[in-house]
């Protein structure tokens, strides 16, 4: 019996031997693709022949998609308010009603989105980021661990809800927009994330104490509408990673025209003058593959086209130097024969 278990365990050891000295040796089974020019060539050229139709189709999905981009922020103050804007944008004294006027360039079909875009905002900034409680959001005031929200966590000794930078900068400027005579009516629901609706913020949690301190940040919130129906407020706090983004108002369910006016009546309300930021408003249409983005179609367009060149020169250097598959005479023992 001993000496079973003692063959056995030789075998086992033999075993695991043969495998370390084959895994050491390099000698396990694995597949070895052997790069020869056609092969090569091919895979380039095929590449080419992908890339290529792909960038095509996305680029033309890109330019099918009409886009308004309107700055209003300078040309919406008046001029003997231009030489301090800040004062002028946090004086409650003063009407901040501006009218703007867009000429449609194209036939937009519904639905047309409206977004505001704003410039040099940094959003994901560590502090501005942090400056939130999640739980707050869905719990309310149930729950009172709200620190990662300072310096707005509270005001006069009380908890505020929603707290923290973000929520208190929330965006405030107001769109409507006209054709002629009628208004056109602007659909400002199902803005926000299905998810975030459901899941992030709560359906019975209600604004309470929001921009009642010393330092009053964006937009008001109505106290008596629960946080998951202000979509305004969810699409505000899915904060953006880039300094300039967009973000959806809503949405226009009528066709626009070629050639149509489309008078704006805004109020500009929001402060970036005191950072050197900008506001745009931004009318666009859509296709399946999204927004307006040409990144995609030219990316794509780039790489077909690269991988087309490098055939092509591997092409041309097989043949003015051919090679036969396995030739001794290129190895490393027989090139001093060759060159002399």
């Amino acid at each position: 019996m001993q000496f079973q278990d003692a063959r056995h365990d030789m075998a086992v050891g033999l075993t695991f031997f043969l495998a370390l000295y084959q895994f050491t040796q390099q000698n396990l089974p694995a597949c070895k693709p052997v790069l020869t020019p056609a092969a090569v060539i091919s895979t380039f050229l095929l590449m080419g022949l992908i890339f290529i139709p792909v960038g095509l189709v996305t680029l033309r999905a890109s330019y099918s998609v009409v886009e308004i981009v309107d700055r209003y922020d300078i040309d919406c103050i008046p001029e003997e308010h231009r030489s301090n804007k800040v004062a002028y944008v946090k004086d409650d004294s003063i009407s901040k009603n501006c009218s703007r006027f867009l000429k449609v360039p194209k036939s937009m079909r519904a639905p047309v989105y409206i977004y505001y875009q704003l410039d040099n905002y940094y959003q994901n900034h560590r502090r501005y980021v942090k400056s939130r409680s999640d739980r707050q959001l869905l719990h309310g005031l149930e729950y009172n661990d709200t620190g990662s929200c300072r310096p707005l966590e509270s005001s006069d000794d009380l908890p505020i809800v929603p707290c923290g930078l973000i929520a208190w900068s929330l965006f405030n400027d107001t769109y409507k927009f006209s054709r002629g005579p009628s208004e056109l009516k602007v659909n400002r629901k199902n803005i926000a994330w299905k998810s975030d609706r459901n899941h992030k913020f709560g359906k019975h949690v209600y604004p309470f104490n929001f921009q009642n301190g010393t330092f009053t940040g964006g937009a008001k919130l109505d106290p008596s509408i629960p946080l998951s129906d202000q979509e305004d407020l969810i699409v505000w706090m899915r904060t953006a990673a880039l300094p300039t983004f967009r973000k959806l108002y809503g949405r226009i369910e009528e066709d626009l025209e070629a050639d149509d006016v489309i008078v704006v009546h805004l109020k500009n309300n929001y402060n970036t003058y005191s950072f050197g930021g900008k506001k745009k408003l931004v009318l666009s249409t859509s296709s399946w593959l999204g927004g307006k983005n040409d990144f995609l179609g030219v990316a794509n367009l780039f790489v077909g086209t690269v991988s087309i060149l490098i055939s092509i020169i591997f092409l041309l250097l097989h043949v003015k130097n051919p090679r036969h598959y396995g030739d001794t005479a290129y190895s490393s023992w027989n090139r001093k024969s060759i060159s002399s």
